[in-house]
């Protein structure tokens, strides 16, 4: 049995074709029990709605969508606005220059455990400044380890 003929056995669209045959052979008027059952819409099966597995993506528009957002946070509060970038899958440099030593040390360990839970990096790039990238982000190279203490 095809797939088609069991779509229409689901359906039952095969009994209506059936029946609308039927009904020009009489040539009295349908009563209201004779009428044809109206149709039933049919609903896109799994099948028919999902993509199939070798469809060319644009490069160009992945590309538009990352972004990289730059923070000087003045108060510890402001770490959470800048997980959610990480966990949105955007970059994030961090400035501490404008905080307290303290207040920026635990900015600092609270990416850090962010980034570890979404499988990012985190690096030093300059005296107090941060580059926090989520998993989707690599980043190449390193910077020297001669910083200003």
């Amino acid at each position: 049995m095809s797939i088609k003929r069991r779509f229409e056995k689901w359906f039952y669209l095969d009994e209506e074709e059936e029946f609308q045959q039927e009904q020009p052979a009489r040539e009295q008027q349908p009563t209201q029990e004779q009428q044809p059952r109206r149709a039933v819409a049919r609903r896109p099966q799994a099948a028919e709605t999902q993509q199939q597995p070798g469809t060319v993506v644009s490069l160009q528009s992945i590309q538009k969508s990352s972004k990289v957002v730059l923070f000087e946070p003045r108060v510890y509060a402001e770490a959470q606005d800048i997980s959610e970038h990480l966990k949105n899958k955007r970059a994030v440099v961090v400035n501490l220059q404008r905080i307290e030593r303290d207040q920026g040390i635990r900015i600092v360990d609270f990416l850090s455990g962010t980034v570890y839970a979404l499988g990012g990096d985190i690096q030093r790039i300059g005296t107090d400044i941060f580059l926090c990238v989520p998993e989707n982000v690599e980043v190449a190279g390193t910077i020297s380890d001669f910083f200003e203490r």
